[in-house]
């Protein structure tokens, strides 16, 4: 019979216990992401959230100073969608106000050598849109047309792209 006395079985108990606590905890804090976070410019030169959902609803996007300590992130802008955005391609002005958004933080000016991370949520954070992480260098070289996104390769490395709109609204949703 199997007994929580003997001295084996006690650790093989506590290292079970340990390991489903551990799983629970990381795998119970991750939002799955249904969309993929992009950053553009005006024709006139203004930022632009760019976002394709590839499949459940995003209701909002934030940008934060990004850093390794998630205490100290400083939000530097947040917009809410008027409406759910669903499948598809949204852009939208980050600095000015925009047709269907609305500022829930207005853009705070951003500082060179600084890096940004700009990602979509939902109210009920049930999905999110991956990150973009960029420095005003890295906007600075975009041009209107283009967007500047993280790309999963098929065996996971995450690398920032810069690809047309319309490379973009093909090839986001592949590794989501």
């Amino acid at each position: 019979m199997w007994s929580l006395t003997s001295r084996p079985a006690f650790r093989r108990f506590v290292g079970a216990v340990a390991a489903g606590l551990a799983l629970a905890a990381t795998s119970g804090c991750t939002v799955p992401a249904d969309a993929v976070a992009g950053i553009s410019v005006s024709a006139d030169g203004h930022l632009l959230g760019v976002m394709m959902i590839c499949g459940h609803q995003i209701d909002g996007a934030t940008l934060y100073v990004d850093g390794d300590d998630v205490n100290k992130q400083v939000t530097v802008g947040s917009w809410a969608a008027d409406r759910p955005l669903t499948q598809g391609l949204a852009t939208w002005t980050l600095d000015s106000p925009a047709a269907g958004w609305t500022a829930t933080r207005s853009l705070a000016p951003l500082t060179a050598k600084t890096t940004y991370a700009f990602y979509g949520w939902t109210k009920d954070n049930s999905h999110s849109a991956s990150s973009i992480s960029f420095t005003l260098a890295d906007r600075d070289q975009l041009t209107p047309g283009k967007v500047r996104y993280d790309s999963v390769s098929d065996n996971g490395d995450e690398s920032a792209i810069t690809v047309s709109i319309a490379d973009f609204k093909a090839k986001a949703c592949q590794n989501t």
